[in-house]
């Protein structure tokens, strides 16, 4: 199987993993608000396919495309949508806060533009232990890069040199309102002069080329050379947050979403893996299974893991 065949696979099995979830999502078995990375998980797959075990991922709220790119265990993901103690975070995080440490995913947040500077300090938090085998990315959206602690980070990060990847997801939206409104900038010029290198991706639909630019990010960040931004090109399908669609809304027009699809790899001719698509729905199936099963916490679990 060729490498684009494997990582059309993966984008495939997010996609499906949320179609589920738009499934199930009337049923009130889901027990929080979900940003669905539909449209979307070709860049997740693409950076996530770059990275070493030993990096570290910081995602932020649409964080399930990256969380099931880092292969982070598919039935806890269910179990956590759906508030179960056996949840990956015991059913208290939900979707907005997805963690799997043990994968390199580190704590996603609700809160815009906030885990950028997590990943910043645990960028330097390794340095001062001596440390400098690691990567560290930070997830946002374009709407994220109009905040305090992006500046700060960027200007931080520069001055100490810390590898950390800066991982821009941009889809021109900030819920309902267009870049073209809100900025005055571009993140090309912006990182020049922080002096920090910049790659860019035009194609978000191509998980080859997604990895093929992230893989030339990293090999500037591991060889020492400080920081750097990776912008990528990109569309979501659906609303900005639940599983419908929102053109009536009138925000944005329903043919430059059409345009995208026409590239989409996931919506092309995908008989040539009826096995793999088999595999992976039964994989949901028992997962979903599994989450329906499982017990909510019961009251002794409500102080716990809180520091």
């Amino acid at each position: 199987m060729s490498n684009r065949d494997e990582l059309i696979i993966r984008s495939l099995r997010v996609r499906m993993v949320e179609e589920k979830i738009i499934d199930l999502y009337p049923s009130d078995l889901i027990q929080s608000p979900v940003h669905l990375s539909i449209g979307q998980e070709t860049v997740a797959v693409g950076v996530c396919a770059a990275l070493d075990d030993r990096d570290m991922l910081f995602p932020n709220y649409r964080g399930h495309a990256f969380y099931l790119a880092r292969k982070a265990p598919l039935k806890e993901f269910f179990a956590e949508l759906m508030g179960r103690k056996t949840g990956i975070s015991k059913g208290k995080a939900g979707s907005m806060h997805l963690a799997a440490p043990d994968y390199g995913v580190m704590g996603a947040s609700a809160v815009v533009a906030s885990t950028i500077s997590h990943a910043v300090g645990a960028a330097l938090a390794e340095r001062i232990k001596g440390k400098s085998d690691r990567v560290f990315v930070a997830v946002f959206g374009d709407g994220a890069t109009e905040q305090g602690a992006f500046f700060e980070s960027l200007n931080f990060c520069s001055i100490h040199g810390l590898p950390v990847l800066f991982l821009c997801e941009d889809n021109s939206l900030a819920v309902h309102t267009s870049l073209d409104d809100r900025q005055s900038f571009s993140l090309e010029r912006l990182s020049d002069a922080f002096g920090i290198v910049f790659f860019n991706e035009e194609a978000g639909f191509d998980p080859v080329a997604v990895f093929e630019t992230t893989s030339a990010a990293l090999r500037h960040l591991r060889g020492g050379s400080g920081p750097a931004l990776l912008r990528v090109k990109t569309m979501r399908y659906r609303e900005h947050v639940g599983p419908g669609e929102d053109f009536d809304a009138g925000y944005r027009a329903e043919r430059t979403v059409t345009q995208w699809k026409k590239k989409d790899p996931l919506l092309g001719d995908l008989s040539r893996f009826t096995a793999e698509i088999a595999l992976i729905r039964d994989e949901i199936d028992q997962a979903v299974e599994f989450a329906i099963g499982s017990d909510f916490p019961g009251i002794e679990e409500l102080l716990t893991d809180v520091l």
